[in-house]
């Protein structure tokens, strides 16, 4: 499919932005009118400042096999990821530290990408209730553009194993500080086995990205999708390239997240040396399992974009050891991660003074 990073660089910004802008605009729309204060702050908050998981995730639509199916496609992904970063700061900075509260809120992303559930309260277990139809709308939206996709049916349990991993990943990492680390390492045990090679905290990682999701849904609006692409890319993505993108996330967070008093996975490697050959060892196994995928270039540009991606963000220039260690990282990349890099650097510039 993509072989050129300046011909997927100009698709992005022409056949996917644009889309993206719009559903974000619609979004923050609906977010003015919640009524609840807190509750409104946080969806407002999550739109703006993680407008780029919506950018960077709809990029998948670009596998989508015709214009319209590329649109339907950007709106589920960015009303799922908008609803996975609003629930984010409602666990993060909400008012609730009560393991109950954080899965019934998750929910809502279980019956997202299951046009056959129905909606249930995802907030009975807190406080602020008065969302304004807010996160069901979210809901519904969702099931809407799966109801129409062909290949539903196929991509469903795949992405149901998907979605379970990251919804029991934030019920955990959400609760009281003294209970964090140990909740996460016993339920990793129990997910483990076929992963021996990886940490508690790596496979923390690999379980909090939603790049897998957003792949499969692409790719069943494709007429010839079948069982054995769905399995590839359920493998392909899980765990090495989900895992790869969240500690990227987690890397440039270090600052906030020691602020804010967040757990961060890269917090747990030994030393920036062991930390460095994790990312070695994530993304030349991404690189692998990527190339075991349909359009397997068009997968290892997105691998070599998300080091771009990330390590462009402002994030790192007051971080002055993320910033000396992040010059390592992207040379794994290569010139093709240097050429995301600049281009992502030149976009954040000229949204900034837009």
């Amino acid at each position: 499919m993509y072989l050129n990073s300046i011909a997927l660089m100009m698709d992005i910004f022409y056949k996917v932005f644009p889309f993206v802008d719009k559903e974000l605009a619609h979004w923050r729309k609906r977010a003015e009118q919640i009524p609840d204060p807190v509750l409104k702050k946080q969806a407002l908050s999550s739109i703006g400042s993680k407008a780029f998981h919506c950018q960077g995730g709809a990029i998948f639509a670009l596998l989508a096999d015709n214009k319209w199916n590329r649109a339907e496609t950007i709106k589920f992904i960015v009303g799922y990821q908008t609803m996975s970063d609003y629930l984010d700061n409602l666990c993060d900075r909400g008012t609730s530290l009560n393991p109950e509260d954080f899965s019934a809120l998750h929910e809502a992303m279980k019956h997202s990408i299951d046009p056959a559930l129905g909606k249930t309260d995802y907030y009975r277990f807190r406080n602020e209730k008065d969302d304004g139809g807010y996160l069901h709308e979210l809901v519904d939206v969702c099931q809407s553009v799966l109801r129409g996709i062909r290949h539903h049916t196929i991509i469903l349990p795949y992405m149901e194993a998907l979605n379970s991993y990251y919804c029991e990943l934030q019920v955990h990492k959400h609760v009281t500080v003294d209970e964090r680390a140990t909740r996460l390492m016993d339920w990793a045990r129990t997910r483990i086995s076929d992963f021996p090679s990886l940490a508690w905290y790596e496979f923390s990682a690999c379980a909090g990205s939603t790049l897998g999701i957003f792949c499969l849904c692409a790719y069943s609006t494709q007429k010839d999708f079948n069982e054995e692409k769905a399995i590839s890319i359920f493998n392909g993505y899980f765990p090495y390239i989900q895992g790869l993108h969240i500690l990227l996330d987690y890397f440039i967070d270090q600052e906030e997240d020691h602020k804010e008093g967040d757990l961060n996975f890269c917090s747990y490697y030994r030393d920036d040396e062991e930390l460095m050959a994790s990312f070695a060892s994530f993304f030349s196994k991404s690189l692998d399992t990527a190339a075991n995928i349909p359009d397997k270039g068009f997968h290892q540009l997105i691998l070599k974009g998300l080091l771009g991606l990330y390590l462009s963000d402002s994030k790192i220039k007051s971080q002055k050891n993320v910033r000396r260690l992040a010059r390592k990282v992207i040379k794994l990349g290569g010139r093709q991660a240097y050429f995301f890099y600049g281009m992502a650097r030149v976009y954040n510039m000229l949204s900034a003074r837009s």
